[in-house]
């Protein structure tokens, strides 16, 4: 029995570990990539719910924003985009769009 609890105590905290670095590594990525402005187009919205239920039985979602853009050149991308961002852009939007790697900086509109 005591060997179980270690095994799995090991496997619980190896994913920990590995999901954190995973998440490092991208921030570092992210922050040695170039930060591009290009024109691009809304070409797809989502977003996805996160359950979360604590120990205690209470329930908690959270929501992350999703949304595709198109570059001139046909290329597409999916950044995950704040909320109060994701509201204001609608599919078929036309602008300039500034990202670092994979993360999302900013999207000015063309009227």
């Amino acid at each position: 029995m005591v060997v179980m609890f270690y095994l799995m105590f090991f496997l619980v905290m190896s994913f920990f570990i590995v999901t954190f670095a995973r998440m490092i590594g991208e921030w570092i990525k992210n922050s040695n990539s170039p930060r591009l402005t290009v024109d691009a187009t809304v070409v797809a919205k989502r977003d996805q719910m996160h359950r979360h239920t604590s120990s205690n039985g209470h329930s908690h979602r959270s929501y992350s924003y999703h949304v595709t853009f198109q570059f001139t050149s046909g290329d597409r991308l999916e950044l995950r985009v704040p909320s109060h961002e994701y509201g204001l852009l609608v599919e078929g939007d036309v602008g300039t769009l500034t990202f670092q790697g994979k993360r999302y900086l900013s999207f000015n509109r063309k009227y």
